[in-house]
């Protein structure tokens, strides 16, 4: 009888476990802003080369996040949840544009300022005021260079792959494949706390960093150029 009651038992507990993970199986997946569920950040080639140039450069505060593929789908706030970053305002993007009227004999990056390209970083709450960047390169050349020289569109995607070596939804300013000109929104710069997220070289992974020492190492443009 009493080995009966043991075998019971067990058979018992063994349709127990498989109940459990029934149930488990059937329930709803987690919110998308759960931190528990972000992939691990791994040490890929990317990281271990951005990280090594941050370090070399002075950068001590910055952070790798990996995001889930659908990460794009999401709203800004549960990015901002993914990512325990401060606000939505502190989710900010490196875009690549394209000097459509600069004369013939401007083709690089040579000038910066007066560059075939430049990679404005600004945030994805604001809207970005092209008319600004052209009033402040007219400016920063004097008035030499006549205004309707500059006409800043964003860049083809693979003009842009081509000059960071980073695809869509991945360029960061950092380690990129040419020296271009870098453009940071002034809003970026009043951010507080001091730390936002922006691309990191992948499509999956963010970079975190203090706009401050941003400054240090880009030795940007800071410009006011977003509507928000």
């Amino acid at each position: 009888m009493e080995q009966s009651l043991k075998d019971l038992e067990r058979v018992q507990t063994q349709l127990l476990h498989r109940i459990s993970k029934l149930e488990h199986s059937h329930l709803p997946s987690p919110s998308p802003t759960d931190n528990s569920n972000s992939p691990p950040v791994d040490a890929t080639d990317t990281v271990a080369r951005l990280s090594t140039i941050l370090r070399k450069n002075g950068v001590d505060d910055f952070s790798f996040k990996r995001v889930p593929p659908d990460y794009y789908d999401w709203p800004l706030e549960a990015r901002r949840d993914a990512l325990s970053a401060a606000s939505v305002d502190h989710l900010c993007k490196s875009i690549v544009l394209v000097n459509t009227k600069a004369p013939a004999d401007v083709i690089d990056c040579s000038d910066r300022n007066n560059s075939k390209y430049y990679v404005v970083i600004i945030q994805y709450t604001a809207r970005f005021d092209a008319e600004a960047v052209k009033n402040f390169l007219y400016s920063l050349n004097n008035g030499a260079i006549a205004k309707k020289k500059f006409n800043l569109r964003l860049a083809p995607e693979e003009t842009s792959t081509e000059l960071t070596g980073y695809g869509h939804n991945a360029v960061t300013c950092f380690g990129m494949k040419t020296d271009i000109p870098v453009i940071l929104d002034e809003a970026i710069v009043k951010l507080t706390p001091d730390f936002f997220w922006l691309g990191g070289g992948e499509v999956d992974l963010k970079l975190g960093i203090r706009a401050s020492q941003l400054i240090k190492i880009l030795n940007p443009f800071i410009v006011i150029c977003s509507n928000n």
